[in-house]
């Protein structure tokens, strides 16, 4: 199961599964996204895992970007039996504190708002000028507006939603849960993203069985800008 990014789409996973190996995958959109919107029934960042988890049969490997990477955290805590083991890019535990849950609603509120008043094409351009994604001005031009297309591909009202649905702010804090997995855990982030960095150099050593992997010249996006580093940590989980 492959789960795109806020603002992203599961086409976003075409250069990392041009170089999987052959294998049956799934890669929906996440809710809010796409037009018309994705699970329009879905109000909770619980109730989209447990959306997620019935779209495939039996056991399976999840991997995620960003908020894909919340969500594939919160498959393996949530349905242990069912994930066999998972690929986390650009990825966070959750808040720990209910004030800084709120603080971050209180962010989300903005965009939110942005989105509301002022239409899509306005809150992509300021999304996309945030410092995470500085790293993406040295890549192709057509890379560049790939990703652009992608961020146009929603509707505010959708994306809106998903931000009241699956925020950092409505995520259940997962850190002092860590250490109950055992399932394989590669937890990926790219060098120049130097907060995911730290996240990441917490959080992995805190897993039965994970290893962190720091992508060298990548920032946040590693599908964008290191499709074949991220495709190597999923081939090594399918083959175990």
């Amino acid at each position: 199961m492959l789960l795109h990014g806020f603002t992203g789409a599961p086409d976003a996973w075409d250069a990392v599964r041009a170089e999987l190996p052959a294998a049956e995958v799934v890669a929906p959109w996440l809710v809010g996204h796409g037009t018309p919107e994705a699970a329009p029934d879905v109000h909770g960042f619980e109730a989209e895992l447990d959306r997620l988890a019935r779209l495939v049969d039996g056991p399976f490997v999840v991997a995620g970007y960003s908020l894909g990477a919340r969500l594939g955290l919160g498959l393996l805590l949530r349905h242990p039996a069912r994930v066999q083991a998972a690929v986390l890019i650009s990825g966070s535990a959750g808040l720990d504190s209910e004030a800084a849950r709120a603080e971050r609603r209180a962010a989300d509120a903005g965009w939110i708002e942005l989105l509301e008043s002022q239409g899509l094409a306005a809150f992509a351009s300021r999304w996309q000028a945030q410092p995470l994604f500085a790293s993406q001005s040295a890549l192709p031009a057509e890379l560049r507006e790939a990703e652009a297309r992608r961020r146009s591909s929603h509707t505010a009202a959708g994306l809106a939603r998903s931000l009241r649905a699956t925020g950092l702010g409505e995520m259940p804090a997962y850190r002092a849960h860590l250490p109950q997995l055992t399932q394989p855990v590669a937890w990926l982030v790219g060098e120049l993203d130097p907060r995911f960095v730290e996240l990441g150099r917490e959080l992995a050593p805190a897993l039965r069985n994970g290893r962190l992997c720091e992508v060298k010249g990548a920032g946040h996006n590693l599908l964008l800008e290191r499709p074949s580093a991220v495709a190597s940590a999923i081939a090594r989980e399918l083959s175990r």
